[in-house]
């Protein structure tokens, strides 16, 4: 089965880090538009991971954090959300909304390969 990446992103530089990382580890990619179609595609049961840029401008980040944590289909389905490491008001309010992992801008690409495959496990 191969595994997907949900990833909730609309920075094109992250976008395409993120297809390279993933692919090379054998997951699919997907790219939702809108936070009811990240929703939907979470539902899926190839879902490892969903990731979530906390600078999205196409949603609010922490509300659809806490929608995922809130359904039942989607709640033990692992967060990663990445923000600019001086804004930690968004970092605060993507661990109220459930987000197990929340890393720096800079941390995520570096270290993206080692989070994606965390998930794996």
């Amino acid at each position: 089965m191969n595994r997907r990446v949900i990833a909730a992103v609309d920075d094109l530089f992250f976008a395409a880090k993120i297809r390279g990382t993933a692919e090379g580890l054998g997951f699919r990619t997907i790219f939702p538009k809108t936070a009811d179609a990240v929703c939907e595609e979470a539902r899926d049961a190839t879902s490892a991971l969903v990731v979530i840029d906390l600078h999205a401008r196409f949603c609010d980040p922490a509300a659809l954090a806490a929608r995922l944590k809130a359904d039942d289909a989607t709640r033990d389905l692992p967060i990663l959300g990445f923000f600019s490491h001086v804004q930690t008001e968004l970092m605060r309010r993507a661990r109220a909304a459930g987000v197990e992992h929340v890393v720096p801008r800079s941390v995520f690409s570096q270290r993206l390969r080692e989070l994606l495959q965390s998930s794996q496990q």
